[in-house]
């Protein structure tokens, strides 16, 4: 007989599980839906003090106290973080891990890095809890700072606040949940201790060999190919997906399958436990060294560069001189273009190097400076799928301060978005100033993907290209572009068309998404070349 330890994401508990574990149990499995001490608010046990470390000591007596040999251990959002420091003290114990809809944490890694809410990721990491506790407890009615959640504003700033009705889209797409299942969980969610977050997960190693099941739910972003596109991108922590002891099962529903999908889900979990499931493997393709740091693929002189908070400045050589060669002087020559390249994402906030200085945002400036213009690179705020507001204000305060400076000919500036930064390009083609002269991407995803529910309604460029004129859009595809990414591209394509925008596209048969870091080839180079000398054309260079 299996049985089954099933620990929830914040604000919920056992309760959660109840018709997936009852499947479970209807199949002749065992299922032991946990709610873990302290979620409540101010009145439950343990208060504020109960961290990561009380939750995983919880489980860990949980696991001694079952007579079955070992358990399949599943954890959902946050609850992932106890399951594997449960599984690193009692190794021994555990069958496999299911890690559902969550990425496996690291030594070191607090459950905060992986907030998808921009605005709770931001309070935690500044130690900021929230006193609103209005969460309710067990199957009593919610009420607003009165009820089992505890007191009422500011009474304690050891609690993160469940999201508001409504608001649960933030922590992860909520597709398929049947509007009773959405009510219930508005009624029952209870605050989250702040410590459970923000407490780095320790681990000694001793669970690094278990079995392991991802289970991903499509709807909200997640897939087997995806995997495989970031096992191939080359990084470590994706290379170690391709593990044998690792697989992969997709599901298609929103992030919580336990309330949007019961049966299959159950059903997931026990072919994950019989050890079913997709091995994710490490192609010829992929590289040693992570995609970001392959070099770019055009041998492109340094210029000079100045760095102004978020930004660099790219600089043209002086006049007459070749590419590296002295800088030409403020006053020398009349104000120059700028082209502003804007990375994708999501990047994870303590990567290092970060993208502005990677090989491949240098060698795109480093290429328009050696022709003439100036190119801007920056770092913006795009660490998770909530977080594009915060992108795009660093775009746009990234744009002003370019415009700003009196090298600029500010009426000539070009965007140029690639990946998933290309979402960003709607708010420019919503209202385009007349300074833009040019928005090129590449590759780029140009509608959200499946499941991107987090992403705020406003980022679609597909809705809005041609509805208000706007600049020159030179568009490079990849034509061998997860389908995904593809779509996205031909929805914007038949858009342009409606709304009478030209579109000049740039088709690099076959290139890959990032091609210019994987395959150097003379295609994807005449391709680089192609698209930037048509965008320093728009920009009169």
């Amino acid at each position: 007989m299996t049985l089954y330890v099933l620990v929830s994401g914040p604000f919920t508990g056992g309760w959660v599980w109840e018709e997936t574990a009852s499947r479970l149990r209807a199949a002749g499995s065992e299922a032991y839906p946990v709610t873990l001490p302290g979620i409540g608010g101010p009145r439950s046990a343990g208060g504020p003090a109960v961290d990561l470390e009380t939750h995983i000591e919880h489980l860990v007596r949980l696991i001694d106290g079952i007579r079955t040999p070992r358990v399949v251990l599943v954890g959902h959002g946050y609850g992932l973080h106890p399951v594997v420091g449960a599984a690193d003290r009692r190794p021994e114990r555990v069958a496999r891990i299911v890690s559902l809809d969550t990425g496996l944490p690291e030594d070191g890694e607090a459950a905060a890095r992986s907030v998808p809410d921009p605005e709770a990721r931001a309070r935690l990491a500044n130690g900021d809890g929230d006193g609103d506790g209005h969460g309710g407890g067990g199957d009593g009615a919610r009420t607003d700072g009165a009820g089992p959640g505890g007191p009422g504003p500011g009474a304690d700033h050891g609690w993160l606040a469940p999201p508001e009705p409504g608001a649960w889209s933030r922590w992860g797409s909520t597709e398929g949940v049947p509007a009773e299942a959405l009510e219930r969980l508005d009624r029952l969610a209870a605050p989250q201790p702040v410590r459970t977050l923000t407490q780095p997960l320790r681990l000694t190693g001793a669970a690094a060999g278990l079995p392991t099941t991802g289970v991903l739910c499509t709807a909200n972003g997640s897939n087997v190919d995806l995997v495989q596109m970031l096992v191939d991108s080359g990084p470590p922590r994706f290379r170690a997906l391709a593990d044998d002891r690792i697989r992969f099962v997709d599901l298609g529903t929103g992030h919580w399958p336990m309330l949007s999908a019961p049966g299959e889900l159950a059903e997931v979990l026990r072919r994950a436990a019989a050890g079913e499931g997709h091995r994710v493997t490490a192609s010829g393709r992929t590289h040693e060294r992570p995609t970001h740091l392959l070099p770019f693929l055009l041998d492109v002189p340094e210029v000079p560069r100045e760095r102004r908070g978020r930004i660099d400045l790219h600089l043209p050589c002086g006049p007459g001189a070749p590419a590296g060669g002295a800088p030409r002087r403020p006053d020398a020559e009349r104000p120059r273009p700028a082209v502003v390249f804007v990375h994708g994402g999501p990047v994870a906030p303590d990567q290092r190097p970060t993208p502005r200085d990677t090989p491949f945002l240098l060698g795109y400036a480093r290429y328009a400076a050696s022709l003439g213009a100036i190119g801007v690179t920056l770092d913006h705020r795009l660490h998770g799928l909530a977080d594009f507001a915060l992108a795009a204000e660093d775009l746009a305060e990234a744009v002003a301060l370019v415009r700003a400076d009196p090298r600029v000919d500010a009426d000539r500036i070009a965007l140029w978005f690639f990946s998933a930064g290309g979402l960003l390009a709607a708010d420019w083609l919503a209202a385009p100033p007349p300074w833009l002269r040019c928005l090129a991407a590449s590759y780029p995803a140009l509608a959200p993907l499946p499941g991107w529910g987090a992403v705020e309604s406003r980022f679609r460029p597909a809705d809005v290209v041609g509805t208000a004129g706007g600049p020159a859009i030179v568009l490079t595809r990849a034509g061998r572009e997860h389908p995904a990414f593809a779509a996205t591209v031909e929805e914007f394509l038949a858009a342009a068309g409606r709304n009478g925008a030209e579109v000049e596209t740039v088709d690099v048969p076959h290139g890959r998404h990032s091609f210019e870091l994987l395959d150097p080839t003379e295609e994807s180079r005449a391709c680089v070349e192609r698209a930037m000398r048509s965008v320093l054309g728009h920009l009169g260079d």
